[in-house]
């Protein structure tokens, strides 16, 4: 037998972080991070369905890519949680990818709060997600052929901040990764695996006020071991690694991509 240049054992290694024929839906795909996933995605082959509430900036991000779905809805509204995984099938046929990603903040005191702001924060950044992998994993597990949920976490729902208050976001980033962790063994016995992504410090619309000003950039040096924030393209291997074949041993599990701020 002949084993084709570029293989490993007859396994391309780089094959696997391929997704011609798959298709993802990224949430918060307006801007920042979401934005950027979507790209990613695209052209690691495949088709993307974008969700956020302003369409306006979804029809100029799906004019980049080769063959999107817009999904112009509000994830802090529970009747709509059920039409990016639905208009995903109805285009598509079937899903393969969830990236759940939108999010929202809530910086300020604890002790100054409303619980009315609090769990708004939990209904968008952890409500939402288990709502759209529900939906995921339905189709997933019907067609008897797996595939990946990807959920955004934070760092910050991995330690405490303070410096920073925001108590919504980090006990809803908390809750995600303890999320990650049940779906995955609830489900990755029948080929629906889940995992994390915990950012650190990179720029985006939720952190344009830390970037801002020299004292913000000079704790980030501080804080992190590697003594800068991320730049955008320093997620792009985590997350095809955990949306493709690359990762299919790998469930559970939060990477955090965070220059090394949570060991320490």
């Amino acid at each position: 037998m002949t084993i084709p240049v570029g293989t490993v054992g007859g396994v391309d290694p780089l094959a696997q972080f391929r997704l011609d024929g798959k298709v993802a839906v990224v949430t918060g795909a307006s801007a920042g991070l979401g934005a950027r996933f979507a790209r990613v995605l695209d052209a690691a082959g495949a088709r993307v369905v974008l969700v956020a509430r302003r369409r306006a900036r979804l029809e100029a991000l799906a004019e980049q890519l080769s063959d999107p779905r817009v999904v112009a809805c509000d994830l802090s509204r529970r009747e709509e949680l059920d039409r990016p995984v639905a208009e995903a099938l109805s285009t598509y046929g079937r899903i393969d990818v969830l990236v759940n990603n939108a999010g929202l903040s809530d910086p300020g005191p604890a002790l100054e709060e409303p619980p009315e702001r609090f769990a708004e924060v939990l209904d968008v950044n952890l409500t939402a997600p288990f709502v759209l992998a529900q939906h995921a994993a339905r189709d997933m597990l019907a067609r008897g052929e797996g595939g990946s949920i990807v959920n955004v976490a934070s760092m910050l729902g991995i330690v405490g901040l303070g410096r920073i208050p925001q108590a919504g976001y980090a006990a809803s980033k908390g809750g995600l990764v303890n999320l990650t962790r049940e779906l995955a063994a609830q489900w990755s016995r029948q080929g629906v695996r889940v995992n994390a992504l915990a950012p650190g410090w990179f720029e985006s619309e939720m952190t344009s006020d830390l970037f801002e000003g020299d004292a913000g950039r000079a704790f980030i040096r501080r804080g992190a071991p590697m003594g800068r924030p991320g730049q955008a393209h320093e997620l792009d291997g985590a997350l095809l690694f955990l949306a493709g074949e690359a990762s299919s041993y790998v469930t559970g599990q939060v990477i955090a991509v965070d220059g090394g701020w949570t060991a320490v």
